[in-house]
């Protein structure tokens, strides 16, 4: 059962409640160069994401907002720190979310400006609680440190609250899995809003992949969280196209092609490896929910994988097209992958 939470909207994107789990990922162009942080959210677009972050370290980068507010196709989310005037020019420059802690940006009088513009425009906050830079009156307290991040939370969420601000998500994220698991599943029982989920300095590609899907991965099957970024040292696309295949392993999103293929074994008489790598480049910008298997051999294939809509198993130099678990043709072993190509195309049009 999927935890139920109060409801809100970023740009056009609802999270919570009943909502898909949304993906999110985060420019790494600078946002003062208006062209090169379209052309990467326009990127990041192409490849399905749903709401991208900003990084607004400046006024130069707050009035940029403006224009790339106009010209996005997807929600932007601000990332601020410290200054609350930044905050105020992006919500007056069109930015559909923040992304604060309003126990960082100063007096109170300060956060009372940004909550009363934020609750005009109905612009949600997310607190977003990292572990390793905690409150010093926290980070000094005898707890675990899951806690001390889920009492950081609590705290910036109170002071939203108290100025009857309820377009709240949170996220409370640490560089080490079980630490975030902790963290999440304390809070997701004491608050009633949208969780936004990620392991944070997760690593390169092959390290965060492993780190984001264990730690993503709980969580959602637990059915806590409602929209997640993954967060890795690489291209931001990156991070959105394994936002969706931890989406996928678990049911909860169908987008582009499910790959599936089996481990080599003594059977095998293809270049399996070679084969399943070059079935995923020549599938993977293909937007259909449908499930495409390699398989080594004809004696587990078509049966392993009958419930892939369409697969290849391999034989001696040659291999077989088959659909459903239904073997339809017969083919050399280089000309496998483009007949694979033609079927599918073919069934699609």
């Amino acid at each position: 059962m999927r935890r139920q939470t109060k409801q809100i909207t970023i740009g056009n994107i609802k999270i919570g409640g009943d909502a898909p789990i949304s993906v999110q990922s985060m420019c790494n162009t600078d946002t003062r160069d208006i062209k090169a942080t379209l052309k990467q959210i326009n990127e990041l677009h192409e490849k399905g994401c749903e709401i991208v972050r900003l990084a607004v370290l400046n006024k130069d980068a707050a009035a940029a907002i403006k224009d790339i507010a106009k010209l996005s196709p997807v929600a932007l989310v601000a990332d601020i720190h410290f200054d609350y005037r930044l905050a105020i020019e992006c919500i007056n420059n069109g930015i559909q979310g923040l992304r604060l802690n309003p126990g960082n940006i100063g007096k109170r009088e300060n956060v009372e400006k940004v909550v009363k513009l934020a609750k005009q425009q109905k612009i949600p906050i997310r607190i977003g609680v990292n572990a390793g830079s905690l409150e010093k009156n926290l980070a000094d307290e005898d707890i675990a440190l899951s806690e001390k991040m889920v009492k950081s939370a609590l705290g910036h969420i109170k002071i939203l609250e108290d100025l009857d601000f309820d377009l709240i998500k949170v996220s409370l994220k640490s560089s080490d899995v079980l630490t975030t698991i902790e963290a999440y599943r304390s809070i997701a029982q004491k608050i009633p809003y949208p969780l936004h989920l990620g392991i944070t300095e997760a690593g390169t590609l092959r390290q965060g992949l492993i780190k984001s899907s264990i730690g993503i991965g709980t969580l959602l099957a637990e059915g806590i969280g409602d929209t997640i970024r993954v967060s890795l040292t690489e291209n931001p696309i990156e991070e959105v196209k394994a936002g969706y295949d931890i989406l996928k392993s678990l049911g909860l999103r169908s987008y582009g092609v499910n790959f599936i293929s089996c481990p080599t074994c003594g059977r095998t008489q293809i270049d399996l490896i070679n084969l399943a790598k070059k079935v995923e480049e020549k599938f993977k910008d293909f937007n259909k929910p449908i499930t495409i298997a390699t398989m080594g051999c004809a004696v587990n294939g078509p049966g392993e994988a009958k419930h892939a809509d369409f697969g290849i198993a391999g034989g001696i130099n040659e291999g077989y097209i088959f659909k459903k678990g239904e073997i339809i043709a017969k083919v050399p072993e280089n000309q496998l992958l483009n007949k694979l190509e033609e079927i599918i195309i073919k069934s699609y049009k």
